[in-house]
């Protein structure tokens, strides 16, 4: 049985959707610490968002939306970018039609106090990450 309605949710397009993750994750390994934050930060969502879209065993597809700026924060080769592409297009035919404008980012770095407890630090980061891309979103809305 196949999946006609392009959004992965059963079929084949399972396969498919979990084919772009997989290069998504081995693309994610071969790169330096730091930047899985760097795309939930690029992203405006969490951790844990980015550990889904990268694997293959949950079937949520990555919005259309987020493939610019996932290339771009992530730097995949031409390579990568073609195969990424191919499956992309194959899970969800039509989705990528219109360009997507390049998504550029900038880092900003921020000094804050060290709490003295690793699960606290990673909260404060987190919140600043979000703090950060709701923001963006918001100058963006209104520039």
């Amino acid at each position: 049985m196949t999946d006609d309605s392009g959004d992965g949710a059963s079929g084949s397009g399972d396969s498919n959707v979990a084919d772009y993750k997989v290069i998504l994750r081995r693309v994610l390994d071969n790169r330096p610490s730091g930047t899985r934050l760097k795309l939930a930060a690029a992203l405006g969502k969490n951790r844990s968002f980015v550990t889904q879209i990268t694997n293959p065993a949950y079937l949520v597809p990555i919005p259309a939306k987020h493939v610019s700026i996932i290339f771009d924060v992530c730097h995949l080769s031409g390579a990568e970018r073609a195969a990424f592409l191919e499956a992309y297009g194959r899970a969800h035919p039509g989705r990528l039609r219109a360009p997507h404008r390049d998504a550029r980012t900038r880092t900003v770095t921020v000094t804050v106090p060290d709490l003295g407890d690793d699960r606290k630090n990673r909260a404060l980061e987190q919140l600043i990450v979000d703090f950060a891309a709701q923001f963006a979103r918001y100058a963006e809305s209104v520039g």
